[in-house]
């Protein structure tokens, strides 16, 4: 059985082809080997605690939790199409409810913005799916990870300009109400499989890399005061920074001011060890903020030492101590987060 995923899969693309893309690629590079030498650069901090959930579920999900003094905040799931319900017409009175609620209890709030959906229904607007100036709008996914295949899905063709420039005026228009007020916004995991053989929308690997980075550049171009943040986790079409994706990426997040993340934390994981973690490793204190997530599916995998489910201890130990993490982003379903809070 697969866990269901509130805003992004597990990550574990191992069915990733490691072919195509566009002509100009930069020369392959290996991934960092050991970040040793940065180990110390972020000190011993222990990352602050955050509840993670959809907007949806703030209500029976978030509020019976936000109050324990062991968590520091919230990070909230929003699709496009809930921020974007007609073409220039957004609504946000959802993540001012949520914001509210939270200043009034001295918690902080993150939004991750949601392009990306790893199950039916495709939560996008309906504008970007139907007028042809879009070319249909989103590409259509597979959804293979390291618990086992999952439902199809669907990703905005960020790559193409018509669709980005739609994302980017949302991102605008969110800075212009929420800048300075919200502690983070962030964009979901880089990691994704277009399926090729179903896609309409003109997709490359290369295309889909240099969209994502304009995509970071414009959200902490109109972010000024909240950090921004993209998620980063694998790249499709590579493997061990065999395209130099991942190392580009945290050079131009280190050169911009951008925060990076990611949707997993799990120790040692063999897959995530040859693509982002030993870079999260390298650039330990280089980053403005690194934010990662415990989600659902994180609790499913066993320590291949204790062949026990990961504790609380080793994901923070891992989280804080390795990947240089500020703050986690737990579910609500984490196991500590159903017993009471130590006072």
């Amino acid at each position: 059985m697969v866990t269901k995923r509130i805003a992004a899969g597990v990550g574990m693309l191992m069915t990733m082809a490691l072919t195509g893309g566009a002509a100009g690629t930069a020369a392959a590079a290996s991934a960092p080997a050991s970040g040793k030498a940065s180990a110390s650069a972020s000190g011993n901090k222990t990352a602050k605690n955050y509840l993670y959930s959809s907007i949806g579920d703030f209500d029976e999900k978030v509020k019976p939790l936000v109050d324990r003094p062991d968590v520091a905040g919230v990070q909230l799931v929003v699709p496009w199409k809930a921020l974007e319900r007609k073409k220039n017409q957004y609504d946000f009175s959802a993540i001012d409810q949520a914001l509210k609620y939270l200043q009034a209890r001295h918690k902080k709030l993150f939004i991750q913005v949601q392009d990306r959906f790893f199950e039916p229904p495709t939560r996008l607007p309906d504008y970007l799916l139907k007028d042809p100036e879009y070319k249909g709008g989103a590409a259509p996914t597979k959804n293979e990870n390291g618990l086992g295949p999952g439902k199809p899905g669907t990703v905005a063709a960020q790559w193409n300009p018509q669709v980005r420039a739609r994302f980017q005026q949302l991102l605008k228009a969110m800075s212009q109400r929420f800048d300075g007020r919200l502690a983070g916004v962030n964009l979901p995991e880089t990691a994704t499989e277009v399926d090729t053989k179903k896609d309409r929308t003109g997709y490359s690997n290369d295309a889909y890399f240099k969209a994502e980075l304009d995509n970071m550049a414009y959200g902490k171009k109109v972010f000024t005061k909240t950090p921004f943040i993209q998620y980063v986790n694998f790249w499709p079409g590579e493997w061990n920074n065999s395209r130099n994706y991942m190392k580009r990426t945290f050079e131009f997040a280190k050169a911009h001011g951008i925060g990076l993340g990611g949707p997993d934390v799990l120790p040692d994981r063999p897959a995530q060890m040859q693509n982002s973690y030993p870079f999260f490793k390298k650039y330990r204190g280089q980053l403005p903020i690194v934010a990662m997530a415990v989600q659902e599916p994180d609790f499913q995998y066993k320590n291949p030492k204790t062949k026990k489910p990961y504790t609380r201890q080793e994901f923070t130990e891992f989280g804080s101590k390795t990947l240089g993490a500020d703050g986690l982003f737990w579910a609500t379903s984490a196991p500590w987060l159903q017993k009471p809070a130590a006072r």
